[in-house]
């Protein structure tokens, strides 16, 4: 299997097991058999406008239309990075840089579609000449589909051992993803283990601005860092 390494905003590289070409045409073809599903349904449940004149039927018609249209894109939005089919298969989009994906990150890989899609398929080919294994779809949002199926999942690797009395300092850690943590974690390890204090107070300034912290309670970063890591746990865990 190839190896997606991602470089994170603190340059430290984390390395996941990238969705192979088969993973990723499975996921296609599940994805694929739900928007037939939908359209079949359609078809039978609406051909009581079959005395409608052309203009309307077409309109209904496009309407009715948009979800197969925009299933990719609204899924992956909203899903962080899967859809159904990439649900089942265990495998996710993500940005190789190290940040979380955004719309505008989906809406490229959803419109480079038309080309690796569409057009003869190309994007397989792509992908199994692509180191990476990207489609260009990929390559043009600097994303990338990781496999979720790694003996240690991402879920296990920012758990954090909690007092069952714990009580959480900064509810808005909510705000992080999965992705975030796992990143926030393995790059306050190694600064933490390497004494890189320079690194240690770079992550505890980025992490006061994204997640919108006004007033930081804890003295030391190393101390900050591990509630904020600790809060979402619980947030994720508990609630």
């Amino acid at each position: 299997m190839s190896e997606l390494q991602i470089n994170t905003t603190q340059n430290v590289k984390i390395k996941f097991t990238a969705a192979g070409v088969g993973e990723r045409l499975v996921a296609f073809i599940i994805d694929t058999a739900i928007k037939i599903g939908y359209l079949l349904v359609l078809n039978k449940v609406f051909g009581v406008f079959e005395d409608m004149d052309q203009w309307s039927q077409i309109g209904i018609n496009t309407v009715l239309s948009f979800p197969v249209m925009f299933y990719t894109l609204a899924l992956e939005t909203f899903l962080d990075g899967q859809t159904i089919g990439k649900k089942a298969l265990k495998i996710r989009v993500v940005k190789i840089d190290g940040f979380q994906a955004t719309f505008s990150d989906y809406v490229v890989r959803w419109f480079f579609r038309i080309v690796d899609v569409w057009l003869f398929g190309i994007g397989f080919f792509v992908i199994v000449f692509s180191k990476k294994l990207q489609r260009l779809g990929d390559m043009a949002a600097g994303t990338g589909v990781i496999s979720l199926r790694d003996k240690v999942n991402i879920n296990h690797t920012i758990l954090e051992q909690l007092n069952t009395n714990y009580k959480p300092t900064y509810p808005n850690v909510i705000k992080l993803s999965d992705n975030d943590a796992r990143i926030i974690k393995d790059t306050f390890t190694r600064a933490k283990a390497a004494k890189d204090y320079s690194t240690l107070i770079k992550l505890r300034n980025k992490l006061i601005e994204v997640v919108g912290i006004k007033e930081v309670k804890q003295g030391s970063d190393i101390e900050f860092i591990d509630v904020i890591l600790k809060d979402y746990n619980f947030y994720t865990q508990y609630m």
